[in-house]
């Protein structure tokens, strides 16, 4: 190994060898790969993206993951003299971790072949990279608005709207949650036109205001590393944010275009209150939705005093089903039709013990809320549209 180089600032000596290695922990490296892994896309137009940017610098690792739309970033602490660039196929580094028990890993990196060679207790490996001064730059991202948020409030509104999140490459806008933060609030919606969800915290708030549409890539990748006790801090601007928390940093493209006007489309007057516990209600839809049209998934709710009837029927095979429930219900003798599928989920992203749900006619929009909520800063209203009723 040629003995040219520098000292850095804090005097390690820098080699300017055509060799770059680094000594770090199995276990270690494959938790911070496996944080980042998920933005790896199996359909990559660039080869380059099939591998992790290892980037040293003065005895710290960065490691980079990208699909060139999302790209996340985690750093670690590693044994290194010198710094340097490798980008180190995924799919190989990932599998070979994953079978090492914990140990000393060093990585010896040949600067000129981008041959990297992996040494452990007993034996080593052999790969070949890429350059890492190839790897796509993300250029700096100006940041106009910040505001820091716990994670648990993060996650909850990511559980409790990504479900809602439409899938029409026709209508990008209702594929993604829309986030509306202000001075008294922030607000999370979702959208596919047959479903929304519209989730507010007043116990936390941002400076000014500001709205964006987040990707639901980058949604999931936050729901998976996110543990709900740390910080986060979000920086955005008209086209991207940068979530920042632990040591990851999670940089994604907004969506652009306008969310329809979600306001406009929820009912004010609901006259007519079902209360209902809900896993009861949510257990009688699982069995009665099996009978029902699998095109339609429909499930008729028939609300008379104290008593709702729930039935499916598939007429093509002959096959129906029925079961009652004792409520409570607040309003006019009301027969109406919902997509059954649509209502466990909500129902299966609520956590009281009871729901209420909010109607005004059998073509109107029906209104699921908690029913006695346990978090006064919570605000969590969910709507559904109706499935006319075959006669």
């Amino acid at each position: 190994m040629s003995t040219e180089g520098r000292f850095n600032k804090k005097g390690i000596f820098v080699s300017k060898s055509k060799k770059m290695n680094f000594i770090v922990s199995s276990n270690l490296l494959l938790r911070h790969l496996q944080s980042i892994s998920g933005v790896l896309s199996t359909s990559n137009t660039l080869p380059i993206l099939d591998n992790f940017l290892f980037d040293i610098q003065e005895g710290e690792l960065t490691i980079s993951a990208s699909d060139l739309e999302t790209t996340m970033r985690t750093k670690m602490s590693v044994e290194a003299n010198e710094s340097g660039k490798i980008c180190v196929p995924a799919k190989l580094i990932l599998e070979i971790l994953k079978n090492l028990p914990d140990q000393p890993c060093t990585f010896l990196v040949d600067n000129d072949t981008f041959g990297i060679e992996i040494s452990y207790d007993n034996g080593k490996s052999k790969m070949v990279g890429y350059n890492g001064s190839e790897y796509p730059k993300i250029p700096p991202i100006e940041k106009q608005n910040n505001l820091k948020v716990t994670g648990d409030i993060i996650s909850k509104a990511i559980n409790k709207t990504l479900f809602a999140t439409g899938n029409d490459d026709l209508r990008p806008v209702m594929s993604g949650v829309y986030c509306q933060f202000s001075p008294s609030e922030l607000t999370f919606v979702a959208t596919d036109a047959h479903k929304l969800v519209c989730y507010k915290r007043t116990d936390s708030q941002a400076e000014g205001s500001a709205s964006f549409i987040l990707p639901k890539k980058p949604l999931n990748l936050l729901k998976a590393n996110l543990s709900g006790e740390e910080e986060v801090l979000l920086e955005f601007n008209e086209s991207n944010a940068v979530f920042t928390f632990n040591d990851i940093e999670l940089i994604c493209r907004l969506i652009d275009g306008k969310f329809p006007n979600y306001e406009a489309v929820i009912p004010k007057e609901n006259p007519n209150v079902l209360t209902v516990d809900r896993l009861q209600l949510l257990g009688s839809l699982k069995r009665v939705s099996i009978f029902s049209n699998k095109s339609t998934h429909q499930v008729k709710l028939k609300m008379a005093g104290s008593e709702l009837s729930l039935f499916a029927e598939d007429i093509d095979f002959s096959n129906e089903s029925n079961e009652r429930l004792t409520c409570s219900y607040d309003g006019d003798d009301l027969e109406i039709a919902f997509n059954s599928k649509f209502l466990m989920e909500m129902l299966g992203n609520l956590e009281t013990s009871e729901v209420q749900i909010r109607m005004s006619a059998p073509n109107r929009a029906g209104i699921l809320v908690p029913a006695n909520p346990e978090n006064e800063h919570e605000d969590v209203l969910m709507l559904v549209m109706p499935v006319m009723i075959n006669r």
